[in-house]
């Protein structure tokens, strides 16, 4: 197929995507959601919950974003390394921040580090943000974007503890950054924790452990069941939905780790609050689109 039609084919997906992120939660943050208000105890963090469900309702009835601050346009990319269209694929993902800035509408929410001037269409130099990963003996490719809000971006922190702390340096870090931030974030959050040799190492797995779905546990069996305590031990702070009190600040807790070098433990936390956006799509060698989180998208819906 003609490389300009399949650059058009993948730019329009990607404004649907998009678009779609900010007007959709995932049907595994709704569920976690309506689990969480049936959970609570009290009547003001039902409410809560209840007002935050019923947003969802009015933005999917009005197609309008669930959120006045529709964040930084970050996109996750797996691409095979056979895969035919990776030169325009940075192109077209850039077009669509652009376009989907305009239709949805998105807020531009990219400002210069010095002047604060906005750039009106959410895009700058290396913004949208891209995370590149390569997959060996593959020609297909995934993408999946993530709209981050500020302020849940306040409990980010990346630090290197003494190794000797262990696992219990792990929780003391995690702990006291989320009862610090308090209602910041937009409670209830979804963490993402990274542990491995270097500071920077670790923050780009905790934000990548952001991108699994809620109730997903690591598949290494210690981890897991460090993740499990942790979504405990953060739900015993009492912070509640949007710090009004209750048993829900966060709705789950992923790890993701590598090996970590001998004189040093990093830690990577990082926050998505309660709107918890993003949308994933496959595109095949032929160009062909596939919606993965947003199922209605592949019959034509939004």
């Amino acid at each position: 197929m003609n490389e300009t039609v399949v650059e058009e084919r993948i730019t329009d997906a990607a404004i649907k995507l998009v678009s779609t992120a900010a007007i959709y939660l995932p049907d595994d943050v709704k569920c976690a959601l309506k689990n969480a208000q049936e959970k609570e105890t009290s009547e003001l963090p039902k409410k809560v919950i209840g007002s935050m469900l019923k947003n969802l309702d009015i933005a999917e009835a009005e197609g309008r974003p669930s959120c006045q601050d529709t964040g930084t346009v970050i996109f996750y990319v797996k691409a095979g390394d056979r895969f035919p269209y990776l030169g325009t694929l940075e192109r077209a993902l850039r077009n669509a921040t652009i376009k989907a800035t305009a239709d949805v509408p998105l807020r531009p929410n990219s400002v210069n580090i010095f002047t604060g001037k906005n750039t009106g269409n959410n895009t700058a130099d290396r913004i949208p943000w891209i995370e590149w990963e390569l997959v060996p003996d593959s020609d297909a490719a995934e993408v999946t974007v993530v709209l981050k809000g500020g302020g849940s971006e306040s409990p980010s922190l990346a630090k290197v503890i003494p190794p000797a702390e262990g696992m219990k340096g792990v929780y003391k870090m995690v702990l006291d950054d989320i009862f610090e931030q308090g209602p910041k974030p937009c409670p209830p959050v979804v963490v993402g924790i990274g542990l491995g040799p270097t500071a920077d190492i670790a923050m780009k797995l905790a934000k990548k452990a952001l991108l699994k779905d809620i109730g997903e546990r690591n598949s290494d069996p210690e981890l897991s069941k460090v993740e499990t305590s942790l979504l405990e031990a953060i739900n015993k702070l009492g912070w509640g939905p949007h710090g009004v009190g209750g048993i829900t600040t966060a709705l789950d807790v992923h790890i993701d780790a590598v090996n970590r070098h001998p004189a040093s433990f990093a830690v990577g936390v990082a926050t998505v609050c309660w709107e918890d956006r993003k949308s994933t799509m496959k595109i095949g060698p032929e160009g062909s689109v596939r919606f993965v989180t947003h199922p209605f998208l592949n019959q034509g819906g939004a």
